[in-house]
């Protein structure tokens, strides 16, 4: 079923905020943030955010991480993002366990690897990797024990062990190759019982698989361009791309009423 029907040009983002109930998502050409009742609109790409209280998000954009008010629409710049790096802009993250947070890059034009990962940790920005070219799929597993993430270009989402303060710890190992079936992965969540909820971009669908990496089963939607998964205790949310395709639904956020059990979005510490 469709959840919100204003279309995104590119969708992305989708968090499921623990203390408000509610879903926040963003328009990452569109320059805006969206909840079910209202839009923020910012000068420059925001993409993803992580929760920090019930009023207040840090938020990804183009140039920088940055607290952001939801009441009073209140920013305060946290740290520079690539700023000297004009051509690229901030693309997929999560919070960690540890209260640090993921952010990924990328080319504007998805420029071969143009990108990196970073952690923002105890108000400092680390560079994790390098060489990416479109950054997905970043999440934890709820056991603390691996980060996820991919190049989506690759087809290869990626797994990393982690150390008791959460900072990787030895090189990072295919988890997931889905080379031989042509599939594209995108946004990405854990549930409680480790499994990795995965929006595959083209194929019009969010598929799950094991910790082991086994297919389980996937969840279809009307746009081909699914972008990121939400799992909350009601179900599954996804964003889509309207950029593109010309297609009804492309663009929409979507919602499908299921018995899951989700992994909370983790609150970020800076």
């Amino acid at each position: 079923m469709i959840f919100d029907e204003r279309a995104c040009a590119l969708g992305e983002g989708p968090l499921w905020h623990p203390l408000r109930q509610e879903l926040f998502w963003f328009d990452i050409l569109g320059k805006a943030l969206y909840s079910s009742t209202k839009t923020w609109q910012f000068s420059e790409h925001v993409s993803v955010a992580g929760w920090m209280s019930e009023t207040q998000l840090l938020i990804a954009s183009e140039t920088a991480l940055f607290t952001f008010d939801l009441e009073t629409d209140v920013r305060e710049n946290v740290t520079e993002l690539e700023a000297d790096l004009p051509d690229n802009r901030s693309n997929d993250g999560r919070a960690d366990p540890w209260g640090g947070f993921w952010i990924g890059t990328m080319g504007k034009k998805a420029q071969p690897k143009a990108g990196s990962i970073y952690r923002l940790f105890e108000g400092r920005l680390h560079r994790l990797f390098t060489d990416i070219t479109i950054s997905n799929a970043i999440c934890f597993a709820p056991d603390k024990s691996c980060a996820y993430f991919t190049d989506t270009a690759t087809k290869q989402i990626m797994r990393v062990p982690l150390d008791d303060a959460g900072w990787p710890n030895g090189a990072p190992a295919v988890h997931l190759d889905l080379t031989a079936q042509g599939l594209n992965p995108d946004g990405a969540v854990t549930d409680t019982n480790g499994n990795l909820w995965v929006a595959q971009w083209g194929a019009s669908r969010v598929a799950v698989y094991d910790p082991t990496g086994d297919f389980i089963e996937a969840h279809e939607f009307s746009a081909s361009q699914v972008s990121c998964p939400a799992l909350s205790d009601q179900g599954l949310f996804a964003t889509s791309a309207a950029v593109d395709v010309t297609e009804t639904d492309g663009g929409k956020t979507f919602f499908k009423p299921l018995n899951v059990s989700p992994q909370l979005e983790h609150q970020v510490k800076v």
